[in-house]
């Protein structure tokens, strides 16, 4: 086998491997985009003033949302609860803003909302479209935050960051297993790297061969 035969194998190998882990990405997100719903705060800007006051709207909404939520039992009922609170979530948010001193308004609305790829505590939700409660301040120019709002991984403890063993049980019993898994980030590192390997072992029999035939 001459040297162009073999890049032409393997460049026909990563493109394949590379097509074919984008559109297992892209089923996942379909997939599981069905079955969660997102909380999304933007901020005005990138400013120290504005970024503080970004997360203080996401708690007194977060107060105000996990009181709504608890009788919650599917994602219907929370894509509902978010739609008919949409005039006090927002009426809460620029009640913030105006306490603090800014003049912006503030707006709440559930839809789609398009995504990159994000990580949040050991899992990777890959980018796409999601149903969100998205809350816009001011321009919503700045950095965002988001966490997920059904299954309930926002509103459970005190803490945002940290995500509970229930909350974690609970998107468990929302997905599939092999949904749940995919969700680990060390799982789709591991999947990234299952597919390089494969590339590897293939570029090494490609090198051994041309060996024996010298």
């Amino acid at each position: 086998m001459n040297r162009k035969k073999i890049v032409i194998y393997i460049i026909l190998a990563l493109v394949l491997t590379a097509g074919a882990y984008q559109y297992r990405v892209r089923k996942f997100q379909r997939d599981i985009s069905q079955d969660i719903f997102r909380f999304h705060v933007l901020a005005n800007s990138d400013s120290k003033e504005d970024q503080s006051v970004k997360l203080e709207v996401r708690d007194e909404i977060g107060r105000y949302m996990k009181e709504q939520m608890q009788d919650v039992e599917n994602l219907t009922e929370c894509m509902q609860a978010a739609e008919e609170n949409l005039p006090e979530i927002t009426r809460i948010a620029e009640e913030v803003l105006n306490r603090e001193g800014f003049s912006y308004p503030a707006k709440a609305r559930v839809g789609k909302v398009d995504f990159p790829q994000k990580q949040y505590g050991s899992y990777t939700f890959p980018k796409g479209s999601y149903q969100a409660l998205q809350i816009t301040l001011g321009e919503g120019e700045g950095h965002n935050w988001w966490c997920v709002m059904y299954p309930n991984m926002c509103f459970a403890g005190s803490v945002y960051e940290v995500i509970e063993e229930d909350a974690k049980t609970e998107l468990r019993a929302v997905l599939t297993p092999e949904e749940y898994e995919e969700l680990m980030a060390e799982s789709s590192i591991s999947v990234k790297f299952k597919y390089w390997e494969k590339i590897k072992e293939l570029w090494d029999t490609v090198k051994n061969e041309q060996g024996r035939k010298r």
